[in-house]
């Protein structure tokens, strides 16, 4: 009764976004069957979005009939989803201060446990301070504990469970719908007398209170705890001689330089008592014995019992020789001559490949023999039968001399020497002469030959225009001459005729 609620709902419209001609949700919230709020036209957002509002129930009001209906008529659309309703007490907050466990000694002084109230909801509170028995899962109220401060008198060793109800007045504290709860407050009483028991490996220390013990037997000191209380500490020390625990380690080198496929394995674990942790190279790794991905370097292994005895190994992964090809040295030729590479390797090669690839070789050429028409780098990838890659290059550079000769003179007298003026040139160097034209002094087309190979003089002019030889004398040339890089060049002058 007279109590401040919420009552909220998350709604969200299933038409998706952008949908035309649906009907849209209106959802209306009912307290005994009277509409106190509506949430209006719910957008199509493809979003939960909360609705709600509060009220207050009438004094002696003791329930409620809470609905929820949509007020959107049937047809296209008008699908919705209603998740998350909450009806609670819009009360202020109880709070217990400070959140952290208060610790107090088992010889200590009582403590009042506090409750603050953030807000002015309640203007007369009602308390009801309450304890737990099974670390906060049920709660039983503490007769007679309804003020505002709570004492905490039971000094026994222990951890102790509080909170406290609040509602606006003793009759609504019995009512879960109409009341808030506190924070729970931990309260550990800190024993004044310790037990403890240990077993240890022979050979390791044990400190208490800056002492060194190493031999078994009933230990008893007075400490100062980090909780600031006086402690007797009562220690049953005993020592084990050590179990001389042993272990088979294989170790397995990478396949590959600078990779990370070694390993190493634990086998055939000897002596030791149970349960065993493994340490690799410091990092506890719980029960594992199989080591893998690992690069080349030291490993340390220490395998440790339940005592701290201990076998602890360093173990060196060495990288195996790194897998080499060499495509050899640079090499230069000149244009239309052959370039030769023949690669080596040291280890035997499973696969490898040319970028570019000059024969277009299938499957590759190891060997390559070709003459280029331009300078290259040539990229050799090899992978060994490990699966190793290796990579090397070669740089190939083609001397670009024009190889040809033009002579400046010649005499068609058939006695056999220079009868037939042509393009001489080195072969493959000059690939063909495209067009050979010859004119006289007057710009008069007296020769024309084409698409002939060079060095033939038979394909050359012998002096004659129509079979009669022409008068001594200078003659203008022009030639294009086409090399073995597909260029094609002009070349141009005089030649004199003499009989």
């Amino acid at each position: 009764e007279n109590t401040l609620y919420v009552f909220t709902a998350d709604v969200i419209n299933l038409i998706k976004s952008g949908t035309a001609n649906h009907t849209d949700p209106n959802v209306s919230f009912l307290i005994d069957d009277v509409v106190q709020y509506s949430t209006g036209i719910i957008p199509k957002t493809e979003q939960w979005q909360n609705y709600g509002f509060t009220f207050t129930t009438e004094p002696g009001q003791t329930s409620v009939v809470l609905s929820l209906r949509n007020n959107a008529p049937g047809g296209i659309g008008n699908d919705l989803a209603i998740d998350n309703i909450e009806f609670r007490p819009c009360g202020p907050e109880a709070l217990i201060l400070p959140y952290e466990i208060e610790n107090i000694c088992e010889d200590g002084s009582p403590i009042d446990l506090d409750a603050t109230v953030v807000g002015d909801q309640y203007p007369d509170p009602a308390f009801q301070w309450q304890q737990s028995f099974d670390e906060g899962e049920t709660w039983v109220d503490i007769p007679g504990a309804t003020g505002p401060i709570f004492t905490h008198t039971d000094l026994a060793s222990g951890v102790y469970y509080y909170r406290y109800l609040l509602a606006n007045s003793p009759g609504n504290l019995s009512n879960s719908k109409c009341r808030v709860n506190s924070n729970v407050k931990v309260v550990n009483v800190v024993p004044k007398f310790w037990e403890s028991s240990d077993t240890l490996c022979e050979g390791l220390p044990y400190v208490i209170n800056d002492q060194i013990i190493n031999q078994s037997g009933v230990y008893v000191d007075s400490l100062i705890s980090s909780l600031g209380c006086d402690s007797i500490v009562t220690l049953n020390l005993v020592f084990v001689p050590d179990s001389q625990i042993e272990a088979e380690v294989t170790t397995q080198d990478p396949e590959c330089g600078l990779t990370a496929n070694g390993s190493l394995l634990i086998e055939n674990v000897a002596n030791g008592v149970p349960p065993l942790t493994y340490l690799f190279n410091g990092g506890n790794l719980g029960g594992l014995t199989f080591y893998e991905n690992l690069m080349a370097g030291q490993y340390t292994l220490t395998i440790e019992d339940r005592y701290g005895c201990v076998f602890e190994e360093t173990y060196t992964i060495n990288d195996p020789p790194a897998f080499i090809v060499d495509a050899g040295n640079d090499i230069f030729v000149e244009l239309g001559e052959l370039a030769s590479i023949s690669p080596t390797n040291n280890f035997p090669v499973d696969t490898f490949f040319w970028l570019p690839d000059p024969l277009n070789c299938n499957p590759p050429c190891w060997d390559l023999n070709w003459a280029p028409k331009e300078s290259v780098d040539l990229l050799l990838t090899a992978v060994s039968d490990k699966g190793c890659i290796a990579v090397d290059s070669v740089h190939v550079g083609v001397i670009r001399n024009r190889n040809v000769y033009i002579p400046n003179v010649f005499s068609p007298n058939s006695d056999g020497i220079n009868d037939a003026f042509t393009i001489f040139g080195a072969v493959p160097n000059v690939q063909r002469v495209s067009s050979f034209r010859i004119f006289d002094r007057w710009g008069n087309l007296v020769f024309e030959q084409k698409d002939f190979l060079p060095n033939d003089e038979s394909a050359g002019w012998d002096g004659r225009v129509n079979g009669t030889f022409v008068p001594n004398g200078v003659y203008i040339y022009v030639a294009e001459v086409l090399f073995f890089d597909d260029e094609v060049k002009e070349y141009s002058g005089d030649v004199m005729l003499a009989r």
